[in-house]
Protein backbone atom coordinates (compact mmCIF):
# COMPACT_ATOMS: atom_id res chain seq x y z
CA UNK A 1 0.00 0.00 0.00
CA UNK A 2 1.02 3.23 0.31
CA UNK A 3 -1.31 5.99 -2.01
CA UNK A 4 -0.27 9.32 -3.10
CA UNK A 5 -2.18 11.69 -1.39
CA UNK A 6 -1.74 14.49 -3.31
CA UNK A 7 -3.14 12.15 -6.50
CA UNK A 8 -6.45 10.91 -4.12
CA UNK A 9 -7.26 14.14 -3.01
CA UNK A 10 -6.32 16.77 -6.31
CA UNK A 11 -10.45 16.54 -7.33
CA UNK A 12 -11.95 16.80 -3.61
CA UNK A 13 -14.00 19.52 -2.64
CA UNK A 14 -11.89 22.42 -0.50
CA UNK A 15 -11.47 21.60 2.72
CA UNK A 16 -13.57 24.30 4.02
CA UNK A 17 -16.74 22.83 1.81
CA UNK A 18 -16.49 19.13 2.85
CA UNK A 19 -16.36 20.48 6.74
CA UNK A 20 -19.21 22.12 5.74
CA UNK A 21 -20.95 18.68 4.43
CA UNK A 22 -19.80 16.53 7.14
CA UNK A 23 -21.32 18.78 9.72
CA UNK A 24 -24.58 18.77 7.76
CA UNK A 25 -24.33 15.02 6.98
CA UNK A 26 -23.64 14.40 10.98
CA UNK A 27 -26.94 16.28 11.99
CA UNK A 28 -29.35 14.05 9.53
CA UNK A 29 -27.83 10.94 9.59
CA UNK A 30 -29.42 8.08 10.26
CA UNK A 31 -28.52 5.99 13.67
CA UNK A 32 -27.51 2.64 11.34
CA UNK A 33 -24.33 5.41 9.84
CA UNK A 34 -23.37 5.72 6.32
CA UNK A 35 -20.19 4.72 4.30
CA UNK A 36 -19.81 7.71 2.58
CA UNK A 37 -20.17 9.49 5.73
CA UNK A 38 -17.49 7.87 7.47
CA UNK A 39 -15.35 7.77 4.14
CA UNK A 40 -15.97 11.20 3.76
CA UNK A 41 -14.94 12.40 7.72
CA UNK A 42 -11.96 10.35 8.00
CA UNK A 43 -10.91 11.76 4.53
CA UNK A 44 -11.07 14.92 5.59
CA UNK A 45 -9.82 14.63 8.82
CA UNK A 46 -6.55 12.91 6.79
CA UNK A 47 -6.17 15.88 4.38
CA UNK A 48 -6.24 18.48 7.51
CA UNK A 49 -3.72 16.18 9.11
CA UNK A 50 -1.22 16.32 6.30
CA UNK A 51 -1.84 20.49 5.67
CA UNK A 52 -1.30 20.85 9.30
CA UNK A 53 1.86 18.12 9.06
CA UNK A 54 3.24 20.32 6.00
CA UNK A 55 2.54 23.66 7.65
CA UNK A 56 3.06 23.58 10.96
CA UNK A 57 6.44 22.10 13.27
CA UNK A 58 5.54 18.38 14.33
CA UNK A 59 4.15 18.84 17.79
CA UNK A 60 1.83 21.47 16.84
CA UNK A 61 0.37 19.44 14.02
CA UNK A 62 0.60 16.16 16.54
CA UNK A 63 -3.42 16.70 17.40
CA UNK A 64 -4.27 16.85 13.81
CA UNK A 65 -2.52 13.67 12.85
CA UNK A 66 -3.79 12.01 15.95
CA UNK A 67 -7.13 12.86 15.16
CA UNK A 68 -7.02 11.57 11.31
CA UNK A 69 -5.26 8.62 12.79
CA UNK A 70 -8.42 7.65 15.04
CA UNK A 71 -10.75 8.65 12.40
CA UNK A 72 -8.81 6.00 9.75
CA UNK A 73 -9.15 3.50 12.73
CA UNK A 74 -12.99 4.12 13.31
CA UNK A 75 -13.19 4.31 9.63
CA UNK A 76 -11.34 0.50 8.98
CA UNK A 77 -13.37 -1.05 12.08
CA UNK A 78 -16.67 -0.31 10.16
CA UNK A 79 -15.42 -1.42 6.87
CA UNK A 80 -13.84 -4.83 8.90
CA UNK A 81 -17.40 -4.96 10.59
CA UNK A 82 -19.73 -4.64 7.29
CA UNK A 83 -17.52 -6.42 5.23
CA UNK A 84 -16.65 -9.26 7.46
CA UNK A 85 -12.71 -9.13 6.56
CA UNK A 86 -10.51 -8.74 9.12
CA UNK A 87 -7.87 -6.06 9.38
CA UNK A 88 -5.08 -8.43 8.67
CA UNK A 89 -7.36 -9.62 5.56
CA UNK A 90 -7.40 -5.77 4.50
CA UNK A 91 -3.40 -5.40 5.64
CA UNK A 92 -3.87 -2.85 7.58
CA UNK A 93 -1.82 -2.83 11.20
CA UNK A 94 -0.59 1.01 11.95
CA UNK A 95 -1.97 4.47 11.87
CA UNK A 96 -0.24 4.86 8.69
CA UNK A 97 -1.81 2.34 7.15
CA UNK A 98 -5.53 3.05 8.27
CA UNK A 99 -4.71 6.04 6.88
CA UNK A 100 -3.41 4.86 3.69
CA UNK A 101 -6.81 2.59 3.29
CA UNK A 102 -8.78 5.56 4.11
CA UNK A 103 -7.28 7.32 0.82
CA UNK A 104 -7.70 3.97 -1.50
CA UNK A 105 -11.24 4.20 -0.66
CA UNK A 106 -11.66 7.34 -0.98
CA UNK A 107 -10.07 7.10 -4.57
CA UNK A 108 -12.41 4.46 -5.33
CA UNK A 109 -15.07 6.46 -4.18
CA UNK A 110 -14.24 9.37 -6.41
CA UNK A 111 -13.84 7.49 -9.31
CA UNK A 112 -17.01 5.88 -9.03
CA UNK A 113 -19.17 9.01 -8.52
CA UNK A 114 -17.46 10.10 -12.11
CA UNK A 115 -19.03 7.32 -13.41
Amino acid sequence: MTTNPAAVYTDAPRILSEIAWVAEAAMGRPADDDREFRLRKAALLDRIALEETATYAPEVAAKAVATADEAARRFVAYDVARTGHSQRALDVATADDCRDYVREQYRAWSLARLR
